[in-house]
């Protein structure tokens, strides 16, 4: 088993000049922080890592595995033509929130909407990186473009401040052929912070997760059930 460590510092430089037009759309900071760039990683990590790695997962710390995690990367072998990350939606309805704007001037649209019709966003807890696919789809890196995301965000009135999981979701929105939905059992989050704040309504059907369980995510800080 080999260990290869990175510098926070030296990825940092790498990203900001790639990421820093979409900073300002997606961070939590009124500004484009140099530091907010390492939570954009994901996006642009098929062009700061070595040509010879050609897949990569990358998880948030707050999961709790249920089974082997080399059978997260046999759902490599299921991705679509064309698609480059796999990612699972997002459990929560905070992007009919955040789309609230382009909801009202589109009503019949799906973003937004609960699974399995709807359009529900993105979680980045549990990412597919095929960063082969990745450098080789053209869409893809044409999507990273300043112009572009300055395109999508006027389009759909976008203002995030979740990073990557922002960027994915908003893109998704446009062109989900680029994604590879993962089973809700891949990245099964436990926050149920929206059902207090307005969307106890229709939080379940966000929430809503069959089958067994094979990673918890305890994300805004929640107890992850004990075995």
């Amino acid at each position: 088993c080999q260990v290869i460590v990175h510098d926070v510092n030296e990825l940092t430089e790498k990203l900001f000049p790639i990421v820093e037009a979409m900073q300002k759309h997606f961070s939590a900071g009124s500004g484009t922080y140099y530091s907010d760039s390492i939570f954009f990683l994901s996006v642009a990590m098929h062009r700061i890592m070595p040509k010879e790695i050609t897949r990569i997962i990358q998880v948030d710390l707050d999961l709790k595995y249920k089974t082997n995690i080399r059978e997260l990367f046999d759902e490599f072998d299921n991705f679509p033509e064309g698609a480059v990350i796999g990612i699972a939606r997002e459990m929560q309805p905070v992007y009919r929130h955040t789309f609230w704007q382009y909801r009202r001037e589109n009503p019949q649209t799906k973003v937004g909407e609960p699974p399995p019709d709807g359009l529900p966003g993105f979680n980045s807890g549990v990412l597919l990186l095929n960063l082969e696919a990745m450098r080789q789809s053209k869409l893809y890196n044409q999507l990273l473009e300043p112009t572009m995301v300055q395109k999508l965000t006027e389009k759909y009135h976008f203002k995030g401040h979740l990073g990557d999981q922002d960027f994915f979701t908003m893109v998704g929105m446009e062109h989900p052929e680029l994604f590879h939905v993962l089973d809700c059992t891949w990245n099964r989050q436990l926050c149920t912070w929206w059902r207090d704040h307005g969307y106890s309504d229709v939080f379940d059907q966000y929430f809503r997760c069959e089958g067994q369980v094979r990673i918890y995510h305890g994300n805004c800080n929640t107890p992850i059930p004990e075995d």
